[in-house]
């Protein structure tokens, strides 16, 4: 028993959580991300599994290194990479990976475009993320059943090999959609079993959008005055229901485009500005929105001025 061991033997459950440095990971996640109740306490809940088993491992008692191989699934925008970061950190502070680093990828990235090409671009990207966690998002983009030329059942096979050989020095996680990540499953039963933790992302609420917009203009010293927090409330209420919404990610992409109107109001003035002037979003700078355009072919697409 080493040193480590040792010292964790003698250790009350509460007092290695804080003492290894997951305590406080956990509550930068909270700090982090608005709500995703249900998301945090799984995540709790295999942090707790992994400090009881090394504690069971200090005691000497037979402890195996528990499957952590995970899905997240959820719409865009609901907190998925970022709880995957800090995943990838809970594990290393409890000493089940070697780095803690995470490595976010595509289909693109694993897989190739002519016979011969998948195997060294999959071997690559796991070379890349031994030690760590692999983050693969729209994974089921790695199965096309309807192409029998396509190459993606390769890296399938070549990722199934190592994340029960290598379990021990490399997390998966697959995200993507909740119905396509069942589809994809479905048709490949050799993934579905290797998956230990199944993770649901909801959709945010009104009121928890707009605690996310206010928590991200603190941050960037900016603030709603009285008319644009009601009028962002509105863009949230009717935005959430218009094609291509993304949760945290459209509304952090709507708060670009206040603060490019707002910049281009200021722009136009003559007079010096005052610190409120430079840090305060007003309703006109939401209003010039297409979601607030009432013709049914205004909806905004992702990446386009809304």
């Amino acid at each position: 028993m080493d040193t480590a061991q040792s010292a964790d033997s003698a250790t009350a459950p509460r007092q290695l959580f804080e003492s290894s440095g997951v305590k406080a990971l956990l509550d930068q996640l909270d700090a982090e991300l608005i709500g995703l109740a249900p998301v945090k306490g799984r995540i709790r809940d295999i942090a707790a599994l992994l400090l009881i088993d090394r504690l069971r491992q200090a005691q000497g008692l037979q402890s195996q290194p528990p499957s952590l191989h995970m899905s997240f699934t959820g719409n865009p925008g609901t907190g998925k990479t970022t709880v995957a970061m800090r995943m990838a950190e809970v594990l290393k502070q409890l000493g089940y990976v070697r780095k803690g680093h995470l490595v976010a990828v595509t289909r693109d990235d694993l897989v190739g475009q002519f016979i011969g090409h998948t195997a060294p671009k999959t071997r690559e990207v796991i070379k890349k993320a031994m030690g760590g966690v692999l983050f693969i998002d729209e994974a089921y983009y790695l199965y096309r059943p309807e192409n029998e030329r396509d190459y993606g059942q390769e890296s399938i096979e070549i990722l199934l090999q190592v994340m029960e050989n290598q379990r021990d020095d490399l997390v998966v996680i697959l995200a993507g959609y909740k119905d396509r990540m069942e589809t994809f499953f479905g048709s490949n039963p050799g993934m579905a079993s290797r998956i230990a933790h199944h993770i649901d992302f909801p959709d945010y609420s009104e009121a928890e959008l707009m605690q996310i917009a206010q928590l991200m203009l603190e941050r960037l010293n900016y603030s709603f005055d009285e008319g644009a927090a009601s009028t962002f409330a509105r863009y949230v209420s009717l935005r959430r229901r218009q094609p291509h919404f993304a949760n945290a990610r459209s509304v952090r992409n709507a708060l670009d485009r206040i603060r490019l109107r707002h910049a281009t109001r200021l722009f136009a003035s003559e007079e010096a500005l005052s610190r409120e002037q430079l840090c305060t979003l007003e309703a006109q700078d939401i209003l010039a929105s297409r979601v607030f355009d009432p013709r049914p072919d205004a909806a905004p697409a992702e990446g386009v001025r809304a």
